[in-house]
């Protein structure tokens, strides 16, 4: 196997944030489980392939934005992407240096056409009672860890932010893990309340399971 090489040896990157397809479903499970790593919670993943596809992309399908929505993050680093019906949104990023990838090999396009993916978000509508206004809930953000810090996740969160903006939705919200102090300081710079008196409930598992039959 040959080694990983830098970024096209270009510093020049654009970024594409688009619907995903079913065909983007293996690359999404396995950065599910590097999140699932990160975040020490290995022993609670158990996606797969055929139940992501399922539940992700419903027949027939549901509107963006209205349902679960997967988007996924792709670069390019020869020319920049020609925008489609699956585009949200594309921007070029000037990186002060080239960046291996170690896993380039397992996360080129699907599509072919030399790009590679390098995160994902997941949301889905949520609604607001004080506001009287639907919103979005983002499951889940993620960037590839040779992709961090360069921001990739600012534009993937912008991105879905001004859509709920131009939807006409009342607010995005988010959960984040209270040790992860960088995610914490990052998403406050992005303007975001972290807030500190409320909790997360969760009826999971055979917690959840017992009320089936009551």
């Amino acid at each position: 196997m040959s080694p990983p090489s830098a970024a096209a040896e270009s510093t020049t990157v654009w970024a594409e944030l688009r619907h995903a397809e079913p065909s983007d479903v293996p690359f999404i499970r396995r950065m599910i489980y590097q999140m699932a790593e990160f975040e020490r919670l290995t022993h609670l993943f158990s996606a797969t392939d055929t139940s992501l596809l399922s539940t992700l992309f419903p027949s027939p399908p549901l509107p963006h934005f209205f349902s679960f929505t997967p988007l996924v993050l792709y670069l390019s680093f020869t020319s920049p992407p020609v925008p489609s019906s699956q585009t949200l949104s594309i921007t070029q990023f000037s990186l002060s240096s080239p960046v291996v990838d170690p896993d380039e090999a397992d996360f080129g396009s699907p599509l072919g056409d030399g790009r590679r993916i390098a995160g994902f978000v997941i949301c889905f509508p949520n609604y607001s009672t004080f506001l009287a206004k639907p919103g979005l809930y983002i499951e889940d953000i993620f960037v590839r860890e040779p992709w961090r810090r360069m921001g990739f996740g600012k534009f993937m969160l912008s991105s879905v932010a001004k859509k709920a903006a131009e939807l006409g939705m009342g607010r995005v919200e988010w959960c984040v893990l209270d040790w992860n102090v960088n995610a914490i300081e990052f998403y406050k710079g992005m303007g975001a309340e972290v807030f500190q008196e409320w909790r997360i409930c969760r009826l999971t598992g055979p917690s959840l399971e017992k009320y089936k039959d009551e």
